[in-house]
């Protein structure tokens, strides 16, 4: 197993696009992005827990029915979501896509992100659809993942290689999110890539197993949101015998996915709307799997803690506090607390109980941009960790004109 380059292009038989059509008032930004597999794939998705649901993830349930996709279409700038003619638009930017590759329009994953409510034109889709299409490349994949971007301030994409039954396999994905996330789907949107051959059944299990730690465990800001879907699509041109059931291979794939959906859940909660630091919190000792999650979540979702990082604060005292309301059977006079990054560790809390350290230790180590919150529970074996970011002064300021 090692990482490479690539993102959604990594894998053999894919390319990519991005272009700015129109949807979007600066020119400078892409906001349509093509990917493509020149042979048909099986694919796997999951999606928002929100009842209020964008109507392209509506559209890509019911063409994936069947375990089968060729390609994604998304633009970003509009959510097409609460909108009358939701669905006409987004089967219209499925057939658009699909007419311009000679494939069937139930073959096209649809995305959108961006503002809710506001009506979205086929139009600019329509006439950029020629200038996607020739522009997709083995290369394209960084212009595709500039071009689901919103407020997102860095592209995100992440690729691997590893081996199933002595044949080279290639994974990679791209995605966004900045703001509206939090766990149960917690992700804006991601779109993963292999050349791997593993049968729907099997890639949807993959999926659906690996989101319980790793997208399913991130928070920026405690909302989730409408459009919230990841979507793996699976050639099989590396030529590995099909993934058919559970094993050796399948559990390799399963490690090579998550390192791919690893490492664009650390570049999601490091990017949070006006964040400036990752944090990220470690929590050893449960009693269960589920008390872990639980307590990992409760700690990086807890806004108090959130803005005490960004102050470079040593407040453990709100770590305890989320860990207190999470609702999760743990015994607090047994919970011990650090600090760590670059620049060292420290401990904070012992025995559910203050103890003395180095203010300017402290300070000196929650400065950095990467933040680890390890928290022991000392109760028991299983252990989990949650990825988010500091809560600052400019993500009031970004989502107080969001729409302007």
């Amino acid at each position: 197993m090692k990482l490479i380059n690539g993102g959604v292009t990594a894998a053999q038989g894919f390319t990519a696009s991005g272009i700015h059509c129109g949807i979007r008032r600066n020119t400078s930004k892409n906001d349509l992005s093509l990917i493509f597999s020149s042979v048909p794939c099986t694919a796997a998705a999951v999606y928002t827990t929100n009842l209020v649901k964008g109507a392209p993830l509506t559209v890509t349930k019911a063409h994936i029915a069947d375990g089968k996709a060729q390609a994604v279409i998304c633009n970003s700038g509009n959510a097409n979501t609460c909108n009358a003619d939701g669905i006409e638009i987004a089967e219209g930017m499925a057939a658009l896509t699909a007419d311009a590759l000679g494939i069937d329009p139930a073959d096209v994953v649809v995305a959108s992100t961006g503002v809710i409510g506001q009506p979205l034109s086929l139009e600019p889709i329509k006439n950029g659809m020629g200038e996607l299409v020739s522009k997709l490349s083995e290369d394209g994949g960084l212009e595709a993942a500039l071009g689901i971007m919103t407020t997102d301030t860095i592209p995100k994409e992440v690729a691997a290689e590893f081996e199933l039954g002595g044949k080279t396999c290639r994974i990679g994905g791209i995605a966004k999110g900045s703001g509206m996330i939090h766990p149960n789907m917690a992700t804006m949107l991601v779109f993963i890539t292999t050349d791997a051959a593993i049968s729907p059944d099997m890639l949807q299990k993959a999926l659906s197993g690996d989101i319980q730690s790793t997208f399913n465990m991130i928070s920026i800001d405690g909302d989730t949101s409408t459009n919230d879907m990841v979507t793996v699509l699976a050639n099989g041109t590396a030529g590995n015998a099909e993934i058919t059931c559970e094993g050796e291979d399948f559990t390799a794939f399963m490690k090579a996915l998550n390192t791919v959906t690893v490492g664009l859940c650390r570049m999601i909660a490091g990017d949070g709307e006006g964040a400036t630091k990752l944090l990220e919190c470690r929590v050893t000792g449960a009693q269960t799997p589920d008390i872990a999650k639980t307590v990992a979540k409760s700690v990086i979702c807890s806004s108090l803690l959130k803005a005490a990082m960004f102050g470079a604060d040593a407040n453990w005292g709100r770590v305890l506090c989320a860990i207190g309301y999470s609702g999760a059977a743990v015994d607090v006079n047994k919970i011990d607390v650090s600090f760590k990054s670059a620049k060292g560790e420290i401990l904070v809390c012992k025995d559910g109980a203050g103890v003395e350290f180095s203010e300017e230790k402290a300070k000196e180590i929650l400065l950095e941009k990467e933040i680890e919150i390890l928290v022991a529970l000392n109760d028991g074996d299983h252990d989990s960790v949650a990825w988010g970011c500091d809560l600052t002064y400019d993500y009031v300021k970004i989502n107080g004109d969001y729409r302007t």
